[in-house]
């Protein structure tokens, strides 16, 4: 488990069939021992990107490079990536320790060294005591576990994961991204994951790709993805938000005023024309109290609302910004939520961002 992380790039990645583009020029870097996940709905391209890194399938144009040695014509048992599929792709009829051991032995390695490195396997993912049992014998968190291992003990030069979580119920799953992110802090294997799963993505990564349409959108690390989208598809994937598009007026230094309708919203930043689309998450938004202020303040009643155990989602609707998404803490709610109740919405200047309208938008 002592391997070197190695650094891997892509560059204009493209993968065709037919006059459909799966992947579309794609260009990303991921250094060395980094935890990168592309991110995407279904359709978007990760996992044929995924596929063209592991070798199995060909690109149509564009390059794959391991330490800056183009590997894009290199076979996948040359690659030396250690990977984990969606269904875990475990021999039922091999033991914890035979299927550890299954890319030892295509390798020729020798018994006792096989048998030291599955123990040094198991014990990194705690299975030590399961090491005779089979498949069957286990639950879908200890599969999950065993096929990290088998991906792991021949010491890979990077490991791939193909949604490795997708199959485990949510507290599970919560569960093992925090074993998942602890394992590559101990490692420090460089790791190129694939999810839909956006809350997935931002508590396992170093850094997040997303992707649609099989182009690359943003990259970047995942707090600066969600606080700063630069678009409204990337604001709207990761995570929720609220889109207020309006005309932009009395530009000054550091700002500018937005309006919509007869509502007049200040915004911080610059402006990216006589137009700009701000995404607003509903986190950010404030119930205001009789007499309280803000900078932007907005009126409206509540049109629906939810109770999430540890928080409150409302919609609430008003007269110049649609229906807009509020978060609240359910503990010490400055309202009990009901629908028709009137309220007042108050954010500052900086809790918007202006983003772009995506290119293939209508």
């Amino acid at each position: 488990m002592s391997a070197a992380a190695h650094a891997l790039a892509l560059h204009r990645l493209g993968k065709r069939y037919g006059a459909v583009a799966a992947v579309d020029d794609v260009s990303l870097g991921v250094e060395r021992g980094e935890f990168l996940t592309l991110l995407g709905p279904s359709g978007s391209g990760k996992t044929t990107i995924l596929m063209m890194i592991a070798g199995f399938t060909e690109p149509s144009s564009g390059a794959v490079r391991l330490d800056g040695r183009d590997i894009t014509g290199l076979p996948p048992e040359r690659r030396d990536f250690g990977m984990v599929f969606q269904g875990y792709a475990l021999f039922p009829h091999l033991t914890v320790a035979e299927n550890i051991a299954f890319p030892l032995r295509v390798r020729g390695l020798g018994r006792a060294a096989r048998e030291a490195k599955v123990r040094g396997a198991l014990d990194l993912v705690q299975l030590a005591g399961l090491a005779e049992r089979r498949p069957a014998q286990l639950s879908g968190g200890q599969q999950q576990r065993v096929a990290l291992a088998r991906a792991l003990v021949f010491d890979p030069n990077l490991l791939l994961l193909d949604e490795p979580l997708s199959a485990l119920d949510k507290k599970l799953r919560a569960e093992l991204q925090e074993e998942l992110r602890a394992l590559h802090r101990r490692i420090g294997r460089t790791f190129v994951n694939v999810t839909h799963d956006q809350e997935e993505a931002l508590s396992l990564s170093d850094k997040v790709a997303i992707l649609n349409h099989g182009r690359l959108i943003q990259i970047g690390q995942p707090a600066a993805l969600y606080e700063r989208p630069a678009t409204r598809f990337v604001a709207g994937f990761l995570g929720t938000s609220n889109f207020l598009a309006g005309a932009v007026m009395d530009v000054a230094e550091g700002g500018f005023t937005l309006a919509l309708g007869a509502t007049r919203l200040v915004q911080e930043g610059a402006p990216p024309g006589a137009r700009a689309l701000l995404s607003l998450r509903p986190e950010k938004i404030a119930l205001l109290a009789p007499g309280e202020r803000a900078t932007n303040e907005v009126a409206g009643h509540i049109a629906g609302w939810l109770y999430l155990g540890a928080g409150y989602a409302l919609q609430v609707a008003t007269a110049d910004c649609g229906e807009v998404r509020v978060t609240l803490p359910a503990w010490r709610a400055p309202i009990a939520p009901a629908t028709g109740l009137p309220v007042r919405l108050g954010w500052p200047a900086d809790a918007a961002v202006v983003v772009a309208e995506d290119a293939d938008a209508p």
